[in-house]
């Protein structure tokens, strides 16, 4: 039972009497992200996400606990992305709301508070991995394993199309572009694909025909944009368009698809193969799956909150669903228990089905979690699931591969902490016209 999600799990309490006590005392989740400013886009649908889960959770009831159910409430506060209020937000939750899970973006807002988090035993979560080092014993992260994942996009495009050969290939010199490019060249390698063109831009780069113009000089079959932000996408996707490239495009994210096929064609972006699925895909709903409505929980979303949903929307509650889960097998909310006992649970099922830790030799740690990986598909202008991947089983053949790009671009947990290396300065998933 503790692989299904909990809408299921109360479906079938509902089946049975219900003695339980309700409690009026809540359990409190720290929310701890940029809710305001230019990158509120990787915190306020998140946000939104988790609120909507922990409305549903509490209309069932609430968090069962030895016996009792218990109200979950979302403690949130906009850090902006900034240190200095990332400290202060940390201090606030932990020390004054003592909630029992904070959960972070991670990145630059990490950083300052990592000893602190520490000293006081806080269960913590990030979407950035590489927040991850030997000395983050209390950090985890459970939801997406950034950039390791996109080796499944690679691997897809090689089975099923093998004709395309030759790639070109760019992304930001950041903690995020960096990886992802390291990840993308070990892929390739594995798949015997040709790197034609392998281009490193500035963060602040805006020169979209400087990047893309080499590129398909250098006559790709594929262009892959690796993990640039949705607004580099965007535009050197119209790009390439405008320029008549006839490849394929294979990307980490494409949020916002639709305004890229309208900006384009239908036609130019069929085909198009990116990570990120909508969660109304009728093959969420035939997998082992955290929500068991995906696509309740996407209509409800888009009905809310429309025109913000993306990976943010989901990738915060999938960390709830862990953490709900370890809460009631072992009937406590105490941080080092929930932990302890999230790193037993093997398999833990993760946003796409079974997951295990895994982590030592890139991050120092086993704090994430890894599975299988959708390989998402533009079909008729709409993101299809293509297939599921597994990453354990890409890794079993080729983690030294990886080890090796990651080393070569100073993206080893070593290498972070001997060169002091500062996070990305984020810049937003969104595009805005």
């Amino acid at each position: 039972m503790l692989n299904t999600s909990f809408a299921h799990r109360i479906a079938l309490s509902s089946l049975f009497p219900n003695d339980q006590v309700g409690m009026t005392e809540p359990v409190s989740i720290g929310f701890l992200a940029p809710l305001t400013g230019p990158v509120s886009s990787w915190g306020l649908p998140g946000l939104n996400g988790v609120q909507l889960w922990a409305e549903w959770l509490n209309r069932a009831g609430g968090i069962l606990i030895g016996g009792r159910r218990y109200p979950l409430r979302i403690m949130p506060f906009d850090c902006g992305y900034d240190p200095e209020r990332a400290i202060e937000g940390a201090r606030h939750l932990v020390l004054s709301e003592q909630v029992k899970l904070l959960m972070m973006l991670g990145g630059d807002t990490f950083t300052p508070i990592r000893s602190f988090l520490n000293e006081q035993r806080v269960l913590t979560s990030t979407l950035l991995p590489s927040d991850l080092s030997p000395d983050t014993r209390y950090l985890i992260a459970p939801s997406e394993v950034h950039p390791v994942y996109n080796v499944t996009g690679v691997q897809w495009l090689a089975r099923n199309e093998p004709h395309l050969k030759r790639v070109a290939m760019c992304s930001q010199k950041d903690a995020l572009g960096l990886p992802s490019t390291a990840t993308y060249r070990a892929a390739f390698e594995a798949a015997e694909r040709e790197i034609v063109k392998d281009i490193q831009y500035s963060p602040e780069q805006t020169d979209v025909a400087a990047i893309v113009s080499p590129m398909l000089q250098a006559d790709p079959d594929i262009l892959c944009w690796c993990t640039s932000y949705t607004p580099m996408v965007h535009e050197m996707t119209e790009y390439a368009y405008a320029q008549g490239f006839k490849g394929r495009i294979l990307s980490c994210t494409l949020d916002n698809y639709q305004r890229i096929v309208a900006r384009t064609s239908q036609d130019f972006m069929d085909g198009t193969v990116f990570q990120f699925p909508d969660f109304d895909d009728p093959k969420l709903a035939r997998k082992a799956f955290f929500f068991n409505r995906p696509s309740t929980f996407f209509k409800e979303y888009n009905a809310r909150y429309p025109g913000t949903w993306s990976a943010v929307s989901w990738e915060y509650v999938s960390i709830l669903e862990i953490w709900h889960a370890a809460v009631e097998k072992i009937a406590s909310v105490n941080p080092v228990s929930v932990l302890t006992a999230m790193k037993q649970m093997e398999p833990v099922t993760h946003a796409f089905g079974p997951a295990n830790w895994w982590g030592e030799h890139l991050f120092g740690i086993d704090n994430a979690l890894i599975g299988d990986w959708p390989v998402v598909r533009l079909q008729d202008g709409k993101a299809r699931i293509a297939d599921f991947l597994s990453i354990p089983a890409w890794l079993e053949q080729h983690e030294n591969r990886l080890r090796d790009h990651m080393g070569k671009v100073g993206q080893l947990w070593q290498q972070r902490i001997e060169a002091g290396a500062q996070q990305p300065g984020l810049a937003a998933r969104e595009f805005v016209d």
